[in-house]
């Protein structure tokens, strides 16, 4: 069994390593540049470069993959001459990155009324700005010094040049267009740090987790409608094949599964918002980490999702159920004269069960990430629409963040799948 695992845990570093990787260069090569998209079209083409550059995407594919996966912030260190930490000043809703002198003191530096001035963290967590008179000389006798920004940059400034492109964007953190160069610091995935997003200028993780929690909420409760009434209706038109009860459930399971989700969600809608006006259309929150605020409004969501899976389900237990009762096992019981519930509960039900335990673990994985027509047509903040607006938008970090976890949540659950087998069928077993 441990070499199974062990087995199997490569197999998971390997597919997430190369499903990263290709979501990555995929998103290289689709049409649309990020820089432009932020900025709007009456942007100049400066103002986009530079742009561009502050967020890395003038770097070669492969650096910037690097930096996304195991961080920038070992590399650049080396440009700004002193070790770069990431610490939460009190009254900031991130974190900032910043140099740490060789007394101990976090710096950044930033331009004022064309002047290079020195912010200096004090340890109450107030910012201190004071001249700065560090420059140092270049080969051909101009001042430069290369230093950490306000914005999460090291920037190399030089004394008395200036580029033209004016403010990177007016919608986005600050950064005046005063340096040399730009290269963005980042602690990389392997480390915590799905790094920022392009979309919003914040960091991925944390609204990415709010996300995943939003989803799950939203999963758990369709699964456990789902589950336990989907194999119950799977197991008895199986018991009861042919009979009328077996057509009905058939012909239930079949028209549910046939629609798909935004009609059936349409349909709720009218049905329970407009008729009825006994429940609310929509699950639009105010903040995206308070689903529990109104409950009613998770109702409907989770009734279009059980009326869609719990179809297929069924049919999937069914389809089992009469397979293993016409199994040659079976009718030596019955030749034995073991009772039909023995017979039913003792042999059949757990091998019925193989199917359907190997389709809800599948589908366990849509649940969580798939649900994006869901979302959409109830305006619910899960992980399907951060997904899908982070596509729209071509927010590489966003997409491989949610990418990487529906990998290792679709990994994670056959495991899950395969442990249960082993419950099951006493005969599995894995080396």
């Amino acid at each position: 069994m441990s070499r199974y695992v062990i087995r199997r845990l490569g197999f998971t570093l390997v597919t997430m390593l190369l499903v990263t990787l290709a979501i990555f260069l995929i998103s290289q090569v689709a049409p649309g540049d990020v820089a432009r998209h932020i900025l709007g079209q009456f942007a100049t083409e400066e103002q986009v470069a530079l742009l561009r550059e502050q967020m890395g995407l003038n770097q070669p594919v492969l650096i910037r993959f690097a930096d996304w996966l195991i961080g920038s912030d070992w590399r650049v260190s080396r440009l700004a001459g002193k070790p770069l930490r990431l610490i939460k000043v009190p009254g900031q809703e991130d974190a900032a990155w910043w140099a740490i002198d060789t007394d101990g003191t976090p710096k950044q530096w930033r331009m004022r009324n064309k002047v290079l001035v020195e912010v200096q963290l004090q340890p109450d967590g107030k910012k201190l700005e004071v001249p700065f008179d560090g420059w140092q000389t270049d080969e051909d006798g101009s001042k430069y010094f290369w230093g950490v920004d306000t914005a999460a940059h090291v920037v190399l400034w030089r004394q008395g040049s200036e580029r033209k492109a004016g403010a990177a964007s007016a919608g986005r953190t600050a950064v005046e267009s005063s340096g040399e160069a730009y290269y963005p610091i980042g602690k990389g995935l392997l480390r915590g740090d799905a790094g920022i997003s392009l979309r919003t200028n914040r960091p991925v993780w944390p609204t990415l987790t709010r996300r995943i929690g939003n989803s799950i909420i939203l999963a758990l409760l369709a699964f456990a409608f789902i589950m336990p009434i989907a194999l119950f209706l799977g197991i008895w038109s199986g018991l009861k094949e042919g009979r009328p009860v077996d057509r009905t459930i058939s012909l239930f399971g079949l028209v549910t599964t046939s629609v798909p989700e935004f009609a059936s969600g349409v349909f709720l809608i009218l049905v329970f918002a407009f008729w009825l006006k006994i429940l609310p259309g929509a699950a639009v929150y105010k903040s995206d980490i308070a689903p529990w605020q109104d409950p009613k409004l998770l109702i409907l969501p989770v009734l279009t999702l059980t009326l869609v899976e719990i179809g297929y389900i069924a049919r999937i237990t069914r389809a089992s159920m009469i397979e293993v009762m016409n199994a040659p096992y079976i009718r030596t019981a019955y030749l034995k004269g073991l009772p039909y519930k023995r017979i039913v509960t003792k042999h059949a039900l757990r091998n019925a069960l193989m199917a359907p335990i190997t389709v809800i673990m599948l589908h366990v994985n849509w649940l969580i990430g798939g649900i994006v027509v869901v979302e959409s047509v109830y305006g619910y903040p899960g992980l399907g629409m951060y997904l899908l607006d982070s596509s729209l938008f071509k927010d590489v970090n966003a997409i491989m963040a949610g990418a990487l976890f529906m990998v290792a949540l679709a990994v994670a659950t056959q495991w899950i799948a395969d442990i249960i087998y082993t419950f099951l069928n006493p005969r599995i077993r894995y080396s």
